[in-house]
């Protein structure tokens, strides 16, 4: 797991170097499809009410020129969290009159949040093979669900139709992510929406009450579901 850390930190470093922080700098192809695809991880998301985010794989914090577009209103307490030191180090940079937002380099959330999103984290795996990357994939989502109160979520590239796998690609489909993900909560799945991929909000049952500030990520573990 160290050696594929390694590898995923190196990619998106190198795509910063070659790109700046623009959508191309985490492999995007325009601020178009990034922004649709923050619209439905936001769905998870209450925004008639204060909450904390996990934002993970952040890169230079997108989500945060996203949210003040969209909802400019909403009081959201956000902690972006990327492997690539060079990713947190522009995200700080770009957002370092922003009182509300931190940033920190890791392979887990490290704090808890009411709600963890990560967007496109899962696509790029580097030719590893498949089981190996789908073990990575389940360890993001084990500490996602643990990072969050309220719930987490994700997405995935679909597969092509009658087209072989890219091999520096990870696609799937829902069913092979929806059992887990249904242990931890709620699942609903969205698709449709013009991109060749997939989302899932996972929402715990029954939701915590608790927000920021409050609890520890031991007790929301052992709040009843």
């Amino acid at each position: 797991m160290l050696e594929l850390h390694a590898k995923v930190r190196d990619y998106y470093s190198g795509t910063l170097e070659r790109h700046g922080p623009t959508p191309l700098g985490v492999d995007w192809p325009n601020v178009l499809s990034q922004y649709l695809r923050f619209v439905q991880l936001v769905k998870l998301c209450d925004f008639g009410q204060t909450f904390s985010l996990n934002d993970f794989g952040c890169g230079y914090g997108a989500l945060l020129e996203f949210l003040a577009m969209r909802h400019g209103d909403a009081k959201v307490t956000y902690r972006g969290i990327d492997i690539s030191p060079a990713m947190i180090a522009a995200a700080r940079t770009r957002w370092a009159g922003n009182t509300q937002a931190v940033f920190a380099e890791g392979s887990q959330c490290g704090a808890l949040a009411d709600y963890s999103l990560t967007s496109g984290t899962f696509n790029v795996r580097l030719g590893h093979p498949v089981g190996e990357w789908e073990v990575y994939v389940e360890a993001i989502l084990t500490d996602l669900e643990a990072s969050s109160r309220i719930g987490f979520a994700v997405n995935f590239m679909l597969p092509r139709d009658e087209a072989p796998a890219e091999a520096g690609l990870y696609r799937t489909t829902p069913e092979r992510w929806t059992p887990l993900c249904e242990r931890f909560g709620r699942v609903e799945l969205i698709t449709g929406y013009g991109l060749r991929e997939f989302t899932l909000l996972v929402r715990k049952t029954p939701p915590t009450t608790a927000r920021a500030g409050t609890g520890s990520r031991k007790a929301a573990r052992r709040s009843p579901r």
